[in-house]
């Protein structure tokens, strides 16, 4: 018999449909008719062994304890996932091959090798372990994927690189958490003081951002614009561009801080020959913006539908579990493989009969075009997020799923339009021994971004604006033009934005901007940050669960609590660098350019000096602050095991 297991029951049973009939449904598990079985897991059926189960002391929270490090790790099966894995031990023992279809990330790879490695599966049946990789749960996606099986332990590396990451988030997680804790009861605290290595990052950026917000003060700066005259009589506008003269004038910006000197400048032009020192034109193109990952999503959702992170998340899991109108949604890939693109009229035809919105959108698009998103080497496990070939049928979607099918739908749309082509000019001109610069960008071509208004281009692909010309005149060097007057503009500093959902996102996913360490921030460049694409919504409810977060309006800010917790902190621990250095390991271990022990025994060593410095600070912050509910649970009862408590 093969068993085929799942990671979760709408996987198995789509896996199911397409094996051959008739079909007998038994208790967790779907027998095929030519004898082979399909099960699943419920999700993660084990979890990370509490402390307690090391040494019973444990279960108190006591200060001489820590850091608590397993010579040996374990693992215990979750109370609600106890009668699925007594199902597949049986059917793991009469099985002759296993074939693991756990989804197809870092995450998946380790939940079902866990749990055939929890049942001891060894010798021969482990070797011959195959891999099923599936992004689709429609039939003809499905009856692919088994089609094109791999065997499992080519996918070692990326397993270990979760266990990695797993007994990581527990060691920092537990220990941290323990020492934050018992510290806060000394100064009346009575929370739980949770303490993550992406979670706390997190929220120092929050504190961060709200402390330079209300210690910011405004002030004026001012710009010079010379209003001038080309020889064909058109106007146009050049912006001054202040020497290293005035560099007594100038914030750390560049912005002038002297009205004086802006008002001279504006006097020097008036009534002005300006000789044009430079001219440049130069034809350009833009290619449409890849396909979603997930988090890409998340944030264009949340720019033009007020969504959360997790509303998005939820969203998708529907269209791809019950509606199977999405391909797999926790998918950090933004390309896809080149196989896919032989579906492309399938997927088309499917997004006119689904969207009326982009019906005439589909009927322009152009199929024999191919984008640089199709490109086998920069897919993995998994592809970018984009529309399955299904056509809905009576179903009918809620508002806010059509609103995400669209967003998904319309950026793989963008890949049959012809590339944005437009214009950049610029003109640099001497008025009176001064530097003025005028630039302008006008659209030749408007290409993929007809599918998008105006004001909402799509995301990371949008055209700049040019405040202060739509175009220029053709002049070339040393003609001459006549500054008619220059014009003294004032404006005023303003604060960094408060964070929301999408800005929030886009720092997770973004992280390099916010590390202090310039190598670090290097290599960080062209990878993804602060946690990953399946757990990143999670972090940021966690943060508002547990009372360190709220909402006001759309805006994201730190509490009381939150603030507290950050000053009592080591630096290392409220900031990206440490974390971003772990994904950055991590990310080796999956590529075997590193390994297990080389990442766990720094992190061990560094971690007892992180608790004996956490010890050695009250935290005065958190003194008289009153807990929320979610927050102020029992420290015995604290849910902290799980890898999830990052």
């Amino acid at each position: 018999m093969k068993l085929y297991i799942a990671e979760k029951p709408s996987l198995g049973r789509a896996i199911a449909d397409v094996l051959p009939l008739p079909h007998r449904r038994a208790d967790g598990c779907i027998y095929v008719g030519n004898g082979d079985c399909v099960s699943w897991c419920i999700g993660h059926l084990l979890e990370q062994a509490a402390p307690e189960a090391y040494n019973p002391l444990f279960k108190s929270w006591q200060a001489q304890h820590l850091p608590i490090v397993p010579e040996k790790w374990q693992v215990s099966p979750k109370p609600a996932g106890r009668k699925q894995l007594a199902v597949l031990r049986k059917l793991v023992a009469e099985a002759d091959e296993l074939v693991h279809a756990g989804d197809p990330d870092r995450e998946g790879q380790l939940l079902v090798d866990q749990v055939l490695e929890y049942l001891q599966v060894r010798g021969k049946k482990r070797d011959n372990i195959q891999r099923c990789l599936i992004n689709d749960l429609n039939p003809a996606a499905v009856t692919r994927a088994l089609g094109q099986l791999r065997a499992n332990h080519e996918f070692v590396p990326l397993s270990t690189s979760a266990l990695a990451r797993a007994r990581a988030d527990w060691l920092y997680g537990i220990n941290m958490t323990r020492a934050l804790t018992l510290q806060g009861r000394k100064v009346g605290y009575q929370g739980v003081l949770s303490v993550g290595r992406v979670q706390t990052p997190l929220l120092g950026l929050v504190v961060a951002r709200d402390a330079e917000i209300e210690h910011f003060t405004s002030r004026p700066f001012f710009q010079v614009i010379a209003h001038l005259r080309a020889p064909s009589g058109e106007q146009f506008r050049a912006r001054w561009q202040p020497s290293s003269d005035c560099l007594p004038w100038q914030d750390s910006d560049g912005r002038v801080l002297s009205k004086k000197l802006c008002e001279n400048v504006c006097g020097r032009i008036a009534d002005q020959p300006a000789l044009v020192t430079g001219s440049h034109r130069a034809t350009k193109k833009q290619a449409p913006p890849l396909p979603y990952n997930l988090s890409s999503l998340q944030i264009d959702a949340a720019k033009r539908f007020g969504m959360s992170a997790k509303v998005v998340l939820d969203i998708c899991q529907r269209l791809y579990e019950r509606h199977k109108l999405l391909t797999y949604p926790r998918s950090d890939s933004r390309y896809l493989p080149t196989g896919h693109f032989s579906q492309r009229h399938e997927v088309l035809a499917a997004i006119a009969s689904n969207s009326q919105l982009l019906a005439t959108a589909v009927g322009q698009a152009d199929a024999s075009l191919k984008s640089k998103a199709w490109n086998d080497q920069q897919v993995a496990a998994h592809h970018a997020l984009i529309p399955t070939a299904k056509k809905l049928a009576d179903s009918k979607l809620t508002a806010d799923e059509a609103h995400i099918y669209e967003l998904v739908a319309r950026q793989y749309l963008l890949q049959f339009y012809p590339a944005h082509e437009y214009v950049d000019s610029e003109i640099e001109l001497n008025i009176n021994g001064g530097r003025f610069v005028a630039k302008a960008r006008q659209t030749t071509k408007p290409g993929w971004q007809v599918l998008f208004p105006p004001a909402r281009p799509a995301a990371g692909g949008g055209q700049q604006e040019t405040a202060l010309n739509a175009q220029l005149p053709t002049l070339t060097k040393a003609s001459h033009c006549h500054c008619e007057r220059g014009e003294l503009v004032q404006k005023e500093t303003s604060p960094p934005a408060p964070f929301d959902d999408a800005s929030l996102l886009a720092a997770m996913t973004g992280i390099a901007r916010f590390v202090q360490d310039a190598a670090i921030r290097q290599i960080l460049k062209d990878t993804d940050g602060l946690g990953t694409e399946a757990t990143r919504a999670g972090i940021i409810e966690l943060l508002f669960s547990r009372g360190f977060l709220q909402r006001q309006g759309k805006k994201i800010h730190a509490t009381a609590a939150g603030k507290g917790l950050v000053q009592s902190l080591p630096a290392v621990v409220t900031t990206p660098d440490m974390t971003a250095r772990w994904e950055t390991q991590l990310g080796a271990i999956s590529r075997r350019e590193t390994s297990y022990a080389m990442f766990m025994a720094p992190l061990q060593t560094a971690l007892r000096e992180l608790v004996a410095q956490s010890q050695a600070v009250l935290p005065a912050g958190l003194k008289d602050i009153k807990v929320s509910a979610a927050a102020g649970r029992a420290p015995g009862r604290a849910k902290l095991r799980r890898s999830g408590a990052r």
